[in-house]
C-alpha cells in the first residue's frame, strides 16, 4: 500500500539522503521525515551515498527488490505534490501493472484530458519507478518521450525499465 501526502515544497539541490547505483543510472533519493519526496536519475558515474536515515534505507531496499523482481509492489509513503490533474494522471499510472503499458492517449481518454497533458504530467513526476511513468508509451506502440526528452539517456533508461519488466 502506498500512502500519499500532497503538499508542495521547494527542494534544495544535492540534499540527497541516498544515492543508489543501478544498471541504468544512479538514483538520488530525497526524504522528508516519513515521506519519500524525490527520486532523480543521476549520471551513472555519480558517486553513491549510503542511506542517511531509516526511510532512505527502506527506499533503497525496495528499489533493489524491484531490480531483482520487476513485479515487486512498493509500500512507501509518498510526498507527491503536483496539481490535481497531475495527481489524477499519476494515480492512473500507478494502476498500470508491471509488464504492461498504456498509451498517453488511453490515459487521456480515461481522464477526459489530452495526450500532451498526460505527457507533461509524466515529465513532472518526481517519483519515477515508484510512480511508473516509464509504462506510458505512444499510441503507435513506440516509446514516446521520457523525463521531458525524446532521445538520449532518458529513452535508454525507459527502454531498460520496460525490458526489465518483460516488455
Amino acid at each position: 500500500m502506498i500512502r500519499q501526502k500532497s503538499i508542495r515544497r521547494v527542494k534544495p539541490p544535492e540534499d540527497y539522503q541516498a544515492k543508489l547505483a543501478t544498471p541504468f543510472a544512479v538514483l538520488g533519493l530525497r526524504t522528508d521525515e516519513d515521506w519519500l519526496t524525490d527520486i532523480e536519475y543521476l549520471p551513472p558515474d555519480t558517486p553513491t551515498l549510503v542511506p542517511q536515515n531509516p526511510l532512505a534505507r527502506e527506499v533503497c531496499d525496495q528499489l533493489q527488490a524491484y531490480l531483482a523482481d520487476p513485479g515487486f509492489a512498493f509500500d512507501l509513503s509518498l510526498h507527491i505534490g503536483g496539481t490535481i490533474h497531475q495527481r489524477r494522471v499519476w494515480q492512473a499510472i500507478q494502476d498500470i501493472p508491471a509488464g504492461a503499458t498504456r498509451s498517453y492517449a488511453a490515459i487521456a481518454m480515461e481522464l477526459h484530458s489530452a495526450p500532451r497533458a498526460v505527457g507533461q504530467a509524466c515529465g513532472a513526476n518526481r517519483l519515477p519507478i515508484v510512480i511508473p511513468c516509464h509504462r506510458v508509451i505512444a499510441k503507435s506502440g513506440g516509446l514516446g518521450g521520457f523525463m521531458n526528452a525524446s532521445d538520449g539517456l532518458p529513452l535508454t533508461i525507459k527502454r531498460w525499465l520496460l525490458q526489465h519488466e518483460g516488455i
